[in-house]
């Protein structure tokens, strides 16, 4: 039997991450660096700042995938600073990013 390798939780998050990260980047937001899990216990997303960058964990496992993405989507927004009147300006190119991968893989 072969593998759907299309399936697999860390090939989407990488790609995921990869369109994300064009769209922040189009955005004119910095681009953080993506990884999984976070690694504090039991959370769902974390926030790592350093002084050439920034971190964004997303845990993967027990929870739908699309959450995941959801997480990411944020993450962008919150490394970046992004106040809430601009994000919901931005947060839909973000979130189309990703979840248009999603929906790619549904049809």
């Amino acid at each position: 039997m072969l593998c759907d390798v299309e399936n697999l939780p860390a090939l989407r998050f990488a790609d995921a991450a990869r369109r994300l990260g064009a769209a922040a980047h189009a955005a004119g937001l910095t681009v953080p660096a993506f990884r999984c899990p976070p690694r504090i216990a039991g959370a769902a997303r974390t926030i790592r700042r350093y002084p050439g960058g920034t971190v964004v964990s997303v845990r993967l496992r027990g929870r739908p995938f699309e959450a995941a993405l959801d997480d990411m989507v944020e993450g962008v927004l919150v490394a970046n600073r992004v106040e809430p009147a601009e994000a919901v300006k931005v947060r839909p190119a973000l979130e189309d990013a990703v979840h248009g991968e999603v929906q790619a893989q549904a049809a």
